[in-house]
């Protein structure tokens, strides 16, 4: 197979088709939503193609029938009917008065302009101009337009920090998108996305006939590449790279359809450069998710194999911005698996791969700590000291680290979310640099906090919080003792590797760190 352009940012679907450029044809999603419905809207993360997706919508409606020969939908469409399109994208800032509504009425002049209209007259609101704007449209081609909104949530996320600004963007967009449903026969095809799912009363009161397809699993892969992607229209570029690294680095989005996805920012990425990196991750700022997870007090540990209500994945509000919801929809975890218990559906979330684990620990630590990228060589030598059973020196450590850490980040809900946080931060030391680890390990009677797997040899780690720095000691081996009692390292005896076990007991009062290790 013949090499092609890799289509680096390129969110032009002409662009993409013109100049041959790899392409994964989505047409069939697309000729399924245009046959069964009409007011769609999508949540996906950022750099997962929503754009593109977008923009062959808007190829298609005008009718631009060469783009599409050789894609499934060429042979499925009226080629005679050329609908008018009105595209809306919300790049851009809006953290000041009177943005969001200077950028809505711009973009309508544009498409005014565009398609041969005078001006909407000055008085007008932005939605009072779009719904001018459907009607004349529909009245002048005969045809009604298709609506596509791109990062229709960007306005409140860039200021979501600014609770009041947040609330004047979301207010406006509410009333905008309503004009959309209140212009029904001007319009023929509804498709809205962006990275949140904020709630139908919330946002889309006014439009509440969109039909969310977020989770439904015959639009899983809407977006994102499959494994399938990769080993036929990606052939070419495999070559070189080792197929499992590629999946253990970049495969794991999932939607509830029968495959898992990547993100196609990383694979292009990576088939440009050929280095494994966080390609995804470092186009990014998760500040604000940071911040959130410190105010709920949520431990990294927490965010493996992390069980939620289905109602929690949607749960996002400018007043009410729940931490699960948060984390699933900006892609940081996804959902690993689903169980019906009666009425209620659980969802079980976790990491998509290790770029995300990896990468989002490490930031994780370097805000908690301010320390940058020194939190990967504190990881490292943490887990040399292990390796080498040089447990003292581990012991050494491990207090400096925590001495680095601002006393305000510390736990304020009680010992067992004292106890979780420190226990948090060393797990995420030992994720930022990959070692394998058990979280919550469970045996026959009971749960370890955590297992270390690494250098031919198992790590058994109980963590406990002391009253003060004089009885440390004795619950750092309490913590031992209660390893031993529940038989929490019996799970690795036919390994037939060296295990050791570990109490961590960490002071109340903010004294250093006691460490007990013993031979299992």
């Amino acid at each position: 197979m013949t090499r092609r352009q890799l289509p680096v940012g390129i969110q032009s679907f002409r662009r993409v088709r013109e100049q041959d450029c790899y392409y994964v044809d989505k047409t069939p999603h697309i000729r399924r939503l245009v046959d069964r419905g009409d007011f769609y809207f999508l949540s996906r993360p950022r750099r997962f193609g929503k754009s593109l997706l977008i923009d062959t919508l808007r190829e298609l409606f005008e009718g631009n029938e060469p783009l599409f020969r050789g894609l499934h939908i060429h042979e499925h469409w009226d080629w005679s009917i050329k609908h008018p399109v009105v595209r809306l994208s919300f790049g851009g800032k809006y953290d000041e008065p009177g943005d969001l509504a200077h950028s809505i009425e711009n973009q309508l002049a544009i498409i005014e302009r565009n398609a041969g209209l005078d001006p909407a007259q000055s008085s007008f609101t932005g939605p009072e101009r779009l719904r001018d704007l459907l009607d004349r449209l529909h009245q002048t081609t005969g045809q009604q337009a298709a609506v596509l909104v791109d990062e229709y949530d960007k306005p409140i996320l860039d200021v979501i920090d600014k609770p009041e600004m947040a609330k004047a963007n979301r207010d406006y967009l509410r009333g905008f998108y309503g004009i959309i449903k209140d212009s029904a026969r001007d319009v023929r095809f509804v498709f809205v996305t962006g990275v949140s799912m904020f709630s139908q009363v919330s946002l889309f009161s006014g439009l509440n006939n969109l039909m969310n397809i977020s989770l439904d699993p015959n639009y899983a892969t809407i977006c994102g590449y499959t494994d399938r992607d990769l080993d036929t229209v990606f052939a070419p570029e495999l070559p070189g790279l080792d197929r499992d690294e590629v999946r253990e680095w970049y495969n794991g989005y999932h939607w509830l359809g029968d495959e898992k996805l990547y993100n196609p920012f990383d694979l292009l990425l990576l088939f440009s450069s050929r280095n494994f990196e966080a390609h995804w991750f470092e186009t990014g700022s998760p500040t604000f998710l940071f911040r959130m997870m410190m105010e709920w007090e949520v431990s990294p540990m927490e965010l493996e194999q992390r069980s939620t209500d289905a109602s929690q994945l949607s749960k996002f509000d400018v007043e009410d911005i729940g931490i699960d919801a948060l984390l699933f929809q900006t892609g940081y975890l996804t959902i690993a698996s689903r169980e019906r218990r009666g009425p209620r559906t659980l969802y079980t979330l976790d990491y998509p791969n290790l770029e995300v684990r990896q990468s989002l620990n490490n930031g994780l630590l370097g805000h908690v700590a301010g320390r940058g990228n020194e939190t990967a060589d504190q990881g490292d030598e943490l887990g040399r000291l292990l390796a080498a059973n040089d447990f003292k020196g581990f012991a050494d450590r491990l207090r400096s680290f925590f001495a680095g850490i601002p006393y305000q980040w510390r736990g304020t809900r009680g010992p067992a979310r004292y106890e979780a946080w420190y226990a948090g931060m060393l797990y995420a030391c030992f994720r930022t640099i990959g070692l394998d680890i058990r979280v919550e390990d469970s045996s026959s009677r009971g749960r370890a906090d955590m297992a270390v797997l690494h250098g031919g040899q198992v790590f058994v780690l109980e963590f406990k919080v002391a009253d003060g720095e004089d009885d440390r000691d004795a619950v750092a081996q309490q913590a031992i003792e209660q390893i031993r009692e529940k038989g929490y390292a019996d799970k690795y005896g036919d390994r037939n590797e060296p295990v050791h076990l570990i109490g961590v007991a960490f002071g109340r009062d903010g004294s250093p760190a006691a460490v007990k290790a013993v031979p299992g």
